[in-house]
């Protein structure tokens, strides 16, 4: 299956599986959004995948609250146009 121009959303994307998930998505050519709670580290996934010439947003979230959630999903369309598919990670 190809990632190319998939938009994948991400939870619990800062460390452990998420972080791997969110590199190795945009290492196949998607482009990734992810939350998690810690700006810095979201900062630095976003940074790795910049790197390697892939696209990324991270968006700081607490994902037990509904309107938190609902905002990633907003940013996630408005930055990438859509959403094709979502990792629930956390």
């Amino acid at each position: 299956m190809s990632f190319e121009n998939k938009v994948v959303l991400i939870t619990g994307g800062t460390s452990g599986i998420g972080r791997e998930t969110a590199i190795q998505f945009a290492r196949q050519g998607a482009k990734v959004a992810f939350a998690g709670r810690r700006q810095e580290e979201g900062d630095a996934v976003v940074r790795e995948i910049e790197s390697q010439g892939g696209a990324g947003i991270f968006v700081q979230t607490d994902v037990t609250q509904e309107s938190q959630v609902q905002r990633l999903v907003d940013e996630t369309v408005q930055k990438f146009g859509r959403l094709d598919i979502a990792f629930n990670n956390a």
